[in-house]
């Protein structure tokens, strides 16, 4: 009698060593590509979350408390505890825009300081970072190292140079009266420079020294992007350099132009490191910006409530120049 083997059936997935199917099977998808792909959905804003995490603690919670604070009778009684400051409402900000009464009065002055200080620092900035970035254009022996000691102003420590300055404007050891008084006899005698109204000209003299190489980099920049063919096919029809530069140079720097007046401006109104170093915590009259007035009105007369309040002022004067900025030059790009 014959014993019958019953057949063998051959799967086509055979498993392979460790208990993974072949390379024939197919694994499920569902569980290998669901995490890879919400690994790189989540990566930029898991990269993002240490700059929004101190974006939030250096900027945004001061900002939300300095705005409760500008409604409190914050003085030098309730420094311990601001919070149990007694509510003022909007009698700080009366009193800030108040301009018959002294504070308003004299926050009045150094805001009209402060404009008259950044029109000239903007504008001298930009006219000698523009001057220079055209000049360095062309190649010549010796450019790149001109470059390098435009951009010093710009790399040095913002107190380091400031100081440097403030020796330099003393009144009878400084550099600025041995060449203006003793070496050209241009004055009659040796102004002071740190008091008085000639304090606002060295404050100007000190942040266009500062900030002009910044614009001249920025604007080096820009000239890399217009096309050499340009001034060629100019110059062929009889352009002069001055035709070149206001016909060619100036427009196509426009989108630079449009950035760059922007942040300086922002950078000159709001700030408070030059005259600080320069003048000390008590700024004369001439040079009285709104960033210096602001921290006289907080920390040296110790009412934090006003000075507060005038910090949110000078915030939002800052917020609407720059939304009406950015609408009027988006809208003449529209129109060209």
């Amino acid at each position: 009698m014959t014993a019958t083997v019953p057949p063998v059936r051959h799967s086509s997935k055979t498993p392979s060593p460790g208990g993974r199917p072949a390379a024939g099977g197919r694994a499920p998808r569902s569980r290998l590509r669901l995490p890879a792909r919400l690994r790189r959905a989540s990566l930029p804003y898991v990269l993002l979350l240490p700059a929004l995490a101190l974006e939030l603690l250096i900027h945004l919670v001061p900002m939300v408390v300095g705005v409760v604070m500008s409604f409190k009778e914050l003085t030098q009684f309730f420094i311990s505890d601001w919070s149990a400051a007694p509510w003022k409402g909007l009698d700080n900000y009366r009193v800030a825009v108040d301009f018959n009464a002294p504070v308003g009065e004299d926050l009045l002055k150094s805001f009209l300081v402060t404009c008259e200080f950044t029109v000239l620092a903007v504008g001298l900035s930009w006219l000698f970072g523009t001057a220079a970035a055209i000049l360095m254009q062309d190649a010549f022996r010796g450019r790149g190292l001109l470059r390098a000691v435009f951009l010093v102003p710009y790399a040095l420590p913002v107190y380091a140079a400031v100081i440097t300055w403030s020796f330099m404007f003393q009144r009878d050891t400084g550099m600025i009266n041995h060449v203006l008084h003793d070496q050209l006899h241009l004055t009659d005698g040796r102004p002071f420079w740190l008091i008085g109204d000639n304090s606002f000209f060295a404050l100007v003299t000190v942040s266009v020294w500062r900030q002009w190489p910044f614009a001249f980099l920025c604007l080096m920049a820009g000239l890399q992007n217009i096309p050499r063919e340009l001034y060629e096919a100019a110059a062929m029809d009889g352009a002069g350099i001055w035709q070149q530069i206001r016909r060619i140079t100036l427009p196509s720097l426009r989108p630079v132009n449009q950035v760059l007046v922007l942040v300086l401006f922002l950078w000159t109104f709001n700030d408070f490191n030059t005259p600080y170093v320069l003048f000390g915590r008590a700024a004369p009259d001439a040079a009285d910006l709104i960033s210096i007035h602001i921290y006289q009105s907080s920390f040296v007369t110790w009412n934090f409530g006003s000075g507060s309040a005038m910090s949110v002022l000078l915030l939002l004067f800052l917020l609407v120049v720059t939304v009406i900025y950015l609408l009027a030059t988006s809208l003449r790009r529209k129109d060209a």
